[in-house]
């Protein structure tokens, strides 16, 4: 028998993260829940990994995504139906209007990269977030990723001293390229020169200038730091009447709801001339 219960989630003015290491999750208590809560899609991409690491990580976010849904909307793990679309976002399945589980407009975005996972989480706006650990070392390549950049930030970066600042502004560029592009559901698909950021010497973003099919007063940007060397750049769609007013961050796989920790989202953003 099927089991539910009606959720008792955030209003539309509440946007929420959670955030979760892979070692928040026990490996064989991930891999045995992994086999209960995936579906085949899932399966048959954890299979094409060549590296154990990188397994790991696939299902231990891939089932954080299916507990946070299962809190949102009371629907179980293993019984909720994620579509994707023919960029490769997933969204919920539509239930029937009416159902128990039934959550209007709630919308979702995953982010995982080198043992850190987080998703965002929103009812009634678009949202997406991306991960990335701020000691990434250059040598990895930071050449194509800064040349992909609108001209003002690359000008911008030419102004850091070499090295750790000029990394650090980098990645803070990048994750909330990502963010931003998750949010639209374009991806990459998005051209990254086609919009730029002006950041805050520490954190935050000053001002935004959105590609000509957008305005920057339609977005909420946050920059975060659940670990000291673990940025998280979240980007929050303002257009429906409500806006988002309270972010709440969750710390650890979410066994249950436990309180999480109150977060100040910025006032919209504006444009970056």
């Amino acid at each position: 028998m099927t089991r539910t219960f009606t959720p008792a989630g955030p209003g539309r003015d509440t946007v929420q993260l959670w955030f979760c290491p892979n070692d928040g999750l026990d490996e064989a208590i991930g891999s045995l829940l992994a086999g209960h809560w995936l579906d085949e899609h899932e399966h048959e991409t954890a299979r094409r990994f060549l590296f154990a690491r990188d397994r790991r990580q696939y299902l231990v976010a891939h089932c954080l995504v299916r507990r946070v849904l299962a809190l949102e909307t009371g629907t179980p793990e293993s019984e909720a139906t994620i579509w994707r679309t023919s960029r490769g976002r997933p969204f919920l399945r539509p239930l029937p209007a009416g159902s128990p589980a039934d959550v209007p407009g709630l919308d979702f975005n995953l982010s995982h990269s080198r043992g850190y996972n987080v998703v965002a989480s929103a009812r009634g706006r678009r949202v997406g977030v991306d991960v990335e650990c701020l000691d990434r070392s250059a040598a990895r390549g930071f050449g194509p990723i800064v040349e992909s950049f609108a001209p003002e930030e690359r000008a911008y970066l030419a102004t850091l001293e070499a090295g750790g600042e000029r990394d650090r502004a980098t990645l803070r560029l990048w994750t909330l390229k990502e963010a931003y592009a998750k949010a639209r559901g374009l991806g990459l698909g998005l051209p990254f020169d086609s919009f730029a950021f002006e950041l805050d010497d520490e954190q935050g973003v000053l001002g935004f200038r959105p590609p000509a099919d957008d305005t920057a007063d339609r977005w909420t940007f946050a920059e975060l730091r659940p670990r000291p060397k673990v940025l998280v750049s979240l980007a929050v769609d303002r257009s429906e009447s409500t806006a988002p007013r309270r972010l709440l961050l969750h710390d650890g796989f979410p066994w249950s709801r436990t309180s999480p920790c109150e977060v100040a989202l910025p006032a919209r953003t504006p444009q970056y001339v």
